[in-house]
């Protein structure tokens, strides 16, 4: 590897680390929400993330931008309605349960993709793959036991289902990896305003600033985090992006403990470390089967 290469991998690296640590205040700024309810935070949230890519995708096609919209066809479509999905139970998740177990929760993604692209793309599944799967999907059900328990059922099922809807998405750009995917949030953020306007019966009126931390978490947070993403993953390999998307998912349950106290369980700590550990070691045996190729 040249010293160029070395130099934008890193540079890659660095990208992703501030994509994943950026992405990780959502949780606090849930937790900072006064007064909107979660349909009326999913609105201003989709509004946000609307001007953002917007933006994004006409600094980068110009004028051509209409055209990438159109090239995501049907699939692209079906992929913004998997994203909506998400997008709202997420939000359903973090206001019925902990950040910690939503978070936790959203580890399982790569082992979802990978069952999801077994079944309909006829992908191989490592051994390796298999006991991982087999071991986040333990610490799943440690923490959706935990929430029967505490009476956060409802909230860990909704951070389930956003594992689910991600990883299919996941998928489908894995299928599409030819056409850029990125107009897909336009057509998933006018679902989200959509759904959460319909659902909140128009009424939109909320404080200022609650608007604002919305605007916030869409427009900046997820619109740099997944700006990071796309310019970092064209340089580095999944287990590399997989690794560094884990600080997402450490450093959103601590940015809530230290600055409004909200303390994860035994049993979520439990469920968690057992999603992160199988995410970590999948990811580590990938680098070590890249090595030596």
């Amino acid at each position: 590897m040249t010293t160029n290469e070395t130099r934008s991998r890193l540079i890659a690296l660095a990208l992703m680390a501030a994509g994943s640590t950026t992405i990780s205040f959502g949780g606090l700024v849930i937790r900072n929400i006064e007064q909107a309810d979660e349909w009326q935070l999913v609105f201003y949230r989709a509004l946000g993330m609307l001007f953002s890519v917007t933006v994004l995708l006409t600094i980068r096609y110009r004028r051509h931008t209409i055209f990438r919209l159109r090239d995501i066809g049907w699939p692209g479509v079906f992929g913004a309605m998997l994203v909506a999905i998400a997008s709202i139970s997420f939000v359903q998740s973090v206001a019925h349960t902990t950040v910690a177990n939503a978070l936790f929760m959203l580890c399982a993604i790569p082992f979802i993709s990978a069952g999801v692209a077994r079944f309909f793309l006829k992908e191989a599944l490592p051994w390796r793959t298999v006991i991982t799967m087999a071991i986040a999907a333990a610490g799943v059900a440690v923490m959706l036991g935990e929430g029967v328990g505490a009476g956060s059922i409802f909230g860990n099922v909704m951070g389930l289902l956003t594992a689910i809807s991600f990883g299919s998405y996941a998928v489908i750009v894995r299928w599409r990896r030819n056409v850029d995917m990125l107009p897909t949030l336009i057509v998933s953020s006018l679902i989200i305003m959509t759904a959460g306007a319909v659902v909140s019966g128009g009424q939109l009126d909320v404080p200022l600033r609650d608007i604002a931390l919305c605007l916030l978490w869409g427009g900046v947070l997820s619109g740099f985090s997944n700006w990071m993403f796309i310019v970092a993953s064209r340089k580095l390999i999944a287990a590399e992006v997989t690794l560094v998307m884990l600080l997402e998912f450490v450093f959103g349950p601590l940015w809530v403990w230290l600055f409004v106290d909200e303390v994860p369980t035994r049993l979520t700590l439990i469920g968690g470390s057992l999603v992160i550990s199988a995410v970590l070691f999948r990811a580590l045996a990938e680098l070590r089967s890249a090595g030596r190729d």
